[in-house]
């Protein structure tokens, strides 16, 4: 590899005067605890609201999501490549972006869930699409420099995995706050109200703009690339490292799949409920059992992960989950208790992938610098969350189609039951199918094993001594 293209990335610490501590733990928690009062808002109740309310068809709502997600996973990789060529500031490269965008991001999502009165079903669905296109559009430009700041924050690999744990938390308590409170406020005798969701939406927007003030306020960026020494960014390399690089293609692979698995059931799951199980509003006491089960795995994940590594603690995860959806679909008529129960157990297995992921991107960002030398963090990122949009593009396709297949009607005040079994089977059986894919990624196909990770870690350290 060239000696000054390795030379021209290596990051070099820009400000020791705060150490790495509980400011930049709680700083990144809140990030991500504002990108998903939005995130969980819009992939738990947008599809029924655009069904129900908007009266636009599933299969119309699923061509929307995969055209949206489409276009967002091109824009998180422009966009990534865009912050990579960028100044770092006094404040830093990529948190500036953060204070920047992060209203726009904000009302955009907002805007989404507005209803005029007396407007045809055509403006609607010309509403739904520009709104939520637009609404997707500006996440990128929150969310790409978001994650790629955890690799400039701290060098350190036990740090990293603490971040990743607390933007999990961050996720989670978001998660939680929706899965509670959300059946609660939108549904009003089962129904979801245009009124009550329009009003949590502009809650939950107010409450993301405070989490990104408080990200941007708590966490500091302490590595930087020395300005001096920057060559211009050389794309041939660069494509060419990430093509080389196996950890990288199989974790975004595993990604994409659990993208659209959990996508998929966040969908499904509210028609489950509100016609399946008969009650909305149990949503509640199920995305409650289930985030505790995250809070859970929390402190059990950094020792686990310390014994036996990432990829061993995380396939073994994807089994359980995969195990209790399949005993679920088993049991053919489950009552709501057992659900919550079991799926709560399968919450738990996941949890623990869900925690170390964002410690997999770090990972393979440090084997695209092994490979080429480039130590381009916003790219790379960018092209993992690029991966999670094609997922989500896929699932929110799937979902509209599937549903639409099991022959949901809105018009029926009860569905037929073979819908009600096809409902069913998209919430149970093709979940257990999509986490046993992901399992079986994670062990036969990322090479990065608890040795080989420290191994790599060794290895880049020296290769970065001899620069210097």
């Amino acid at each position: 590899m060239p000696h000054s293209a390795l030379r021209s990335n290596t990051f070099t610490p820009i400000d020791k005067n705060r150490p790495f501590g509980w400011r930049d733990k709680f700083g990144y928690l809140f990030g991500d605890l504002g990108n998903d009062f939005f995130f969980v808002l819009t992939s738990s109740y947008l599809m029924v609201f655009y069904t129900d309310v908007f009266h636009i068809s599933a299969a119309t709502v699923g061509l929307l999501f995969l055209i949206a997600r489409l276009w967002d996973a091109f824009a998180d990789m422009a966009w990534g490549r865009f912050i990579d060529t960028r100044k770092a500031t006094s404040k830093g490269k990529f948190k500036p972006w953060i204070l920047r965008m992060s209203l726009p991001l904000v009302v955009s999502g907002v805007l989404m869930f507005v209803t005029i009165p007396g407007m045809s079903q055509g403006f609607y669905l010309a509403w739904a699409f520009v709104t939520y296109i637009v609404w997707g559009t500006l996440y990128s430009t929150v969310n790409i420099p978001y994650g790629s700041m955890a690799s400039v924050i701290t060098d350190d690999p036990v740090d990293r995995t603490t971040l990743s744990t607390w933007r999990t938390m961050g996720a989670m308590l978001a998660g939680l706050v929706i899965a509670v409170l959300g059946p609660m406020i939108v549904f009003v005798d089962n129904k979801i109200s245009a009124d009550r969701i329009f009003m949590a939406a502009v809650v939950f927007g107010v409450l993301a703009i405070c989490c990104y003030l408080a990200c941007y306020n708590l966490s500091k960026e302490r590595i930087t690339a020395p300005e001096e020494t920057k060559e211009k960014v050389n794309l041939k390399i660069t494509m060419k490292g990430l093509i080389k690089n196996k950890p990288l293609i199989s974790i975004l692979a595993a990604s994409l799949f659990l993208l659209v698995c959990t996508m998929l059931t966040g969908a499904v799951n509210t028609y489950l409920f509100k016609d399946f199980f008969g009650d909305a509003t149990k949503l509640s006491m199920v995305g409650l059992v289930q985030i505790v089960a995250t809070f859970l795995a929390v402190p059990l994940a950094k020792p686990l992960v310390a014994r036996f590594g990432k990829k061993e603690v995380a396939s073994t995860g994807m089994l359980v989950v995969s195990i209790a959806y399949f005993l679920i679909f088993f049991l053919q008529d489950p009552t709501v208790t057992q659900y919550i129960i079991i799926s709560g157990i399968g919450m738990f297995g996941m949890s623990f992938m869900s925690i170390v992921s964002w410690a997999f991107v770090t990972d393979v960002i440090d084997y695209h610098e092994f490979l080429t030398g480039l130590r381009e963090d916003a790219t790379v990122y960018a092209l993992y969350s690029m991966a999670r949009k094609v997922g989500q593009a896929l699932a929110g396709g799937i979902g509209g189609f599937a549903i639409t297949a099991v022959g949901y009607n809105v018009a029926m005040e009860k569905q037929t039951p073979e819908t009600l079994q096809g409902i069913f089977s998209l919430a149970t059986l093709v979940p257990a199918i999509i986490y046993l894919g992901v399992f079986l990624i994670l062990v036969f196909l990322y090479p990065l094993n608890k040795q080989r990770t420290k191994q790599l870690a060794s290895d880049l350290s020296a290769k970065r001594q001899t620069i210097h």
